[in-house]
């Protein structure tokens, strides 16, 4: 898969833009808070239909404006696609694919698969579960529809259901009835995802322990990941029933897939406690390489993979581990950021890589053989 070109109207700092990408690998060069990490968020948007920053879409209109809109024309075998996602202030987002509208905007998730490294991932290890939730529930919902659709139900379920608890702390009393409405629904949606989290990383374990070995080299290291759930201990309708007078006293469910956490641990000690920089920096990539590696395999094409100045971030070993997989075609289209424009030069000379280089400067793209 490849997207062969972006345009943006009024989106974040750019007025209007227009990208025509050729070959593998596309650098975009400039100072920090030029616009770089705002193209790859574009690219982001075709794919998930949201931003990778931020949840509210009034904070991508430029400035002045009531509008954005971003376009992509991506080729996927010998099929060439459209999208194009638009928001207004005041009317709800419209995603177009081939000039026809997505009702459904879950829908659109997966078909343009796309894997990003940023800077802020490592709050993946540093912050709470529900960010690691959120890592893996994307992941599997770029590869695995029937998991969208059911995290979908559970959250809304989840929702209608808090707000019940919260209706019947405030009377004093409670309808049992309306409760199990809401349970009836809820339940096998989050047996399900349960079940497919379990599953996944049976297969996802492997390929990371993998991945971070390449990383590491020699060394001798023991990573690993934990998935953690009360669902292994009692079933969802027994815990629901169990905690339901807590539940009403707190005005929430405190108990559900939604408190699940995945555990990273190194050599069987906390890795955001015990690991060093360099291995907390390894094992973030091995998640990324893995997260690639699965998606490639189960989707049978290559996500887009966005480099958001994680040069800055890793240092020259990890840097050279990385992009000698470019070097040997193991990834397919790369979009990379990089504020030492020196620096990403001599990296594709070193390992004769060939890429398209485009210089940014506030809202403003050129390439830098002079060609707009």
């Amino acid at each position: 898969m490849l997207l062969t070109k972006l345009s943006l109207f009024n989106f974040k700092n750019y007025e209007e833009a227009q990208l025509e990408f050729q070959g593998d690998i596309q650098y975009f060069l400039g100072k920090n808070g030029s616009g770089k990490t705002n193209l790859l968020d574009a690219i982001h948007y075709l794919s998930f239909t949201k931003s990778a920053i931020n949840a509210s879409d009034n904070h991508h209109i430029r400035s002045g404006q009531n509008q954005f809109l971003i376009k992509g024309e991506f080729t996927k075998g010998s099929a060439q696609h459209q999208v194009v996602c638009s928001f207004q202030q005041g009317m709800k987002k419209v995603i177009r694919e081939d000039e026809q509208e997505c009702v459904k905007l879950s829908t659109h998730i997966g078909k343009y698969p796309v894997v990003l490294v940023a800077p802020n991932d490592i709050e993946l290890i540093w912050d709470g579960s529900e960010l690691r939730r959120k890592f893996f529930d994307s992941l599997l919902s770029q590869i695995d529809k029937n998991y969208l659709e059911n995290l979908i139900q559970y959250v809304q379920y989840l929702k209608q259901r808090n707000s019940l608890l919260k209706l019947f702390s405030e009377r004093g009393s409670m309808d049992r009835d309306m409760l199990e409405a809401y349970d009836q629904k809820m339940i096998p949606a989050g047996d399900y995802v349960y079940r497919k989290r379990k599953e996944f990383m049976v297969e996802f374990l492997p390929i990371f322990l993998k991945h971070y070995q390449f990383l590491i080299g020699d060394s001798v290291e023991a990573p690993q990941i934990q998935y953690r759930t009360e669902f292994d201990e009692i079933a969802f309708r027994e815990l629901l029933n169990k905690n339901l007078q807590r539940d009403v006293l707190m005005q929430r469910t405190g108990s559900g897939i939604h408190r699940d956490d995945f555990l990273f641990l190194l050599n069987d000690f906390e890795l955001k406690k015990y690991g060093s920089q360099g291995q907390q920096k390894s094992f973030l990539v091995a998640l990324k390489l893995a997260e690639f590696q699965i998606i490639s395999q189960r989707k049978g094409l290559k996500p887009l993979l966005l480099l958001d100045d994680i040069f800055d971030k890793l240092d020259d070993e990890r840097i050279h581990k990385l992009m000698s997989l470019v070097a040997d075609k193991t990834f397919g289209q790369l979009f990379i950021t990089d504020a030492r424009a020196g620096r990403s030069k001599d990296v594709l000379k070193q390992l004769g890589i060939k890429a398209a280089l485009f210089e940014v400067k506030g809202g403003t793209l050129s390439k830098v053989n002079g060609k707009k």
